[in-house]
């Protein structure tokens, strides 16, 4: 871990050779033909058309690799030293985002273009360091090359991705962004902020100890989350329902579910009864402010409607807590 933050076993950058340098250009085109070819796998199940556009983006990357192989071959021979990105001090590194699934077509846009701009820095930066008229030339090319890609992705993209399916796409990565995130996590907000209401205000209407109230609060907010989390994961795995990974749902509508209820627990922190109570209720406001904001803003419903409805029910639960508190 030490030697990956501080370098430790890393060669210089300015300490490589020419052949080392042309090695490492030749790792590195592979390497990144590689990610594209990994980027379009992800993308080909939901979005088949930008999945062409990484495909021949890889391509280019080929072929840039075969032309510095050539120059390698001519120059140095035939064994190329074994030097990779990781192996040099300062060079950048890239995060193995391409094995995550699903992938997110604009992220993989933004992370192609990023990539692009570091290859023609390096490109640049190596061109400096070489003495070797052909080397230097093709180094030059290749920066040039890399700094053209943006012209070259856009036209690709023209080609594979019109303007009416990049708004299809776009359309399918926020319903899939909805259908994984959005639902489970508003349904474990609504969850723990609301059923939660009851036991935690008839415990402090109950006992008038704000100690033994944050701890009903405590239980019931993470007992709720646990709870909900493992019935989200086990109840649909999303192969068929397209909801997404189970994993990812379990944990947001858990966390959810958990911070909801602990927005109105926490306040009883306060030793004082009436005022952590005040806190509490104010708290409750805003949570349930956030359910119709979240609900108008993702799913459509009118912002009025939402929040009758949230505010209702929320009022409903209150009442029965406090009754059942003074009973």
């Amino acid at each position: 871990m030490l030697s990956r933050v501080f370098g430790f076993g890393r060669r210089p950058f300015e300490s490589l050779s020419e052949q080392e340098i042309l090695a490492l250009a030749i790792s590195s085109e592979e390497d990144d033909g590689r990610i594209y070819r990994a980027y379009a796998d992800g993308l080909a199940e939901s979005f088949p058309q930008s999945a062409k556009v990484f495909e021949e983006m890889a391509e280019e990357e080929d072929g840039h690799r075969d032309s510095l192989i050539e120059l390698f071959r001519k120059r140095f021979g035939e064994r190329i030293p074994l030097i990779r990105r990781e192996h040099v001090r300062g060079y950048y590194e890239r995060k193995p985002d391409w094995l995550v699934r699903p992938l997110g077509i604009e992220h993989v846009r933004r992370q192609a273009e990023a990539m692009e701009q570091q290859a023609y820095r390096f490109y640049v930066e190596a061109a400096k360091r070489t003495s070797d008229a052909s080397t230097r030339k093709l180094l030059d090319d290749l920066a040039a090359a890399e700094q053209g890609h943006e012209n070259s992705a856009q036209r690709l993209e023209q080609k594979h991705v019109p303007g009416d399916v990049k708004d299809e796409e776009a359309s399918a990565e926020q319903r899939q962004f909805i259908l994984t995130y959005v639902q489970p996590g508003l349904a474990g907000l609504m969850d723990g902020s609301v059923s939660t209401l009851a036991p935690i205000f008839a415990a402090a209407f109950a006992t008038h100890d704000t100690w033994q109230t944050l701890l009903v609060g405590l239980a019931a907010s993470i007992g709720a989350g646990i709870s909900m989390g493992f019935t989200e994961v086990a109840s649909d795995d999303g192969k068929l329902s397209g909801r997404g990974s189970p994993i990812k749902r379990g944990l947001t509508v858990g966390i959810m579910t958990t911070l909801g209820g602990l927005g109105h627990a926490l306040p009883y922190l306060i030793p004082h009864f009436w005022t952590a109570t005040a806190v509490a209720a104010v708290v409750v406001f805003f949570e349930l402010w956030a359910i119709a904001f979240v609900q108008n803003r993702y799913m459509q419903t009118p912002f009025l409607r939402a929040a009758f409805q949230v505010v209702l029910g929320g009022a409903l639960v209150f009442a029965a807590g406090v009754l059942i508190g003074n009973a």
